[in-house]
């Protein structure tokens, strides 16, 4: 998936409404997906917490293919910054 349908799936999934803390999904070449609340874009900015993992590792997330518990406990999924709020991501994607 490219960078462009990997946010493009972010924003559906938080379009009813996301998590007021903001997020970064580190995609090491690929580029980064910045999400706070509903508004998602390509910014790198500073986040609450940081999810770092591959594009491929994403698009696999957001399609149901891969449980985020067992991509971090796997290492597929590096967190830093507030683990809490990388939990209450859990629950949109």
């Amino acid at each position: 998936m490219s960078l462009e349908q990997l946010t493009e799936g972010v924003r559906e999934k938080v379009a009813g409404g996301g998590i007021e803390e903001s997020v970064k999904f580190d995609l090491g070449d690929a580029g980064v997906i910045f999400l706070q609340g509903s508004d998602v874009s390509n910014d790198d900015g500073e986040a609450d917490c940081t999810i770092k993992m591959t594009a491929d590792d994403l698009g696999d997330l957001l399609s149901g293919d891969l449980n985020p518990t067992a991509a971090f406990m796997g290492g597929k999924m590096q967190v830093e910054g507030d683990m809490s709020v990388a939990m209450k991501l859990g629950s949109i994607v």
